[in-house]
């Protein structure tokens, strides 16, 4: 398989992990120890569950962890939404990061599909 920092899809869930961390940063300090670490770990565990899932030998072991980083897209982008509710952060912010997941899911998906073919070697 192709080396995991080649993959556009972990380079991009790298840039989503940057912009998660640029806009926790004006979360309130109160939500230090909760939403924003939770934010944190589900963009973090993106890339990692990616490469994790690169290092694997066996391809039904490589699609789990593709649909753990594929499920952690899910929980950042409903933590995003709750920070909008919940007014911590301007809806404006968020919508920066949206597009940005969005991509991710989107190549993360093709990605998923392409491996489950069979066409990576």
């Amino acid at each position: 398989m192709t080396y995991y920092e080649n993959l556009i899809v972990w380079k991009k869930s790298m840039e989503l992990v940057g912009e998660v961390y640029r806009v926790t940063k004006l979360y309130p300090r109160e939500e230090l120890y909760a939403l924003t670490a939770q934010l944190r770990r589900a963009a973090v565990s993106i890339p990692a569950n990616i490469a994790e899932g690169c290092g694997r030998n066996y391809k039904k072991d490589s699609i789990q962890f593709f649909h753990v980083a594929r499920g952690s897209m899910y929980e950042l982008e409903t933590l995003l939404k709750i920070a909008v509710l919940i007014e911590i952060v301007p809806q404006e912010e968020v919508q920066k990061i949206i597009p940005l997941l969005h991509e991710c899911l989107r190549i993360l998906n093709g990605f998923i599909t392409y491996f489950e073919q069979g066409l990576l070697k």
